[in-house]
């Protein structure tokens, strides 16, 4: 993670660095968002019990679910990173 965070930093003086950076962001939100899919516990469950629970499963996320969720803002800024980097590289081949 900290390969990839250096990598991003470093597009701002190396453009093919930040490209890198902003890939490897990308897709590593990716990944860590399959967990929403993959995982039964970032939703709220369906607890029993004598009262019922109205509020469960989707769309409704638990702790886990909420920590997850936070790579959206990562996946964006990866791919903003990456494409004003792919920008200055198609630039300088002009």
């Amino acid at each position: 993670i900290v390969t990839v965070g250096i990598l991003t930093l470093a597009g701002i003086w190396n453009a093919t660095a930040g490209l890198a950076g902003g890939l490897l962001t990308f897709g590593m939100s990716i990944v860590t968002l399959s967990f929403l899919i993959t995982t039964p516990e970032a939703w709220v469950p369906n607890l029993g019990g004598d009262l019922p629970t109205p509020a469960y499963g989707f769309p409704y996320l638990s702790g886990v679910g909420r920590l997850v969720i936070k790579d959206i803002i990562m996946m964006a800024g990866g791919l903003t990173a990456a494409a004003e980097c792919a920008n200055r590289m198609l630039a300088r081949k002009k």
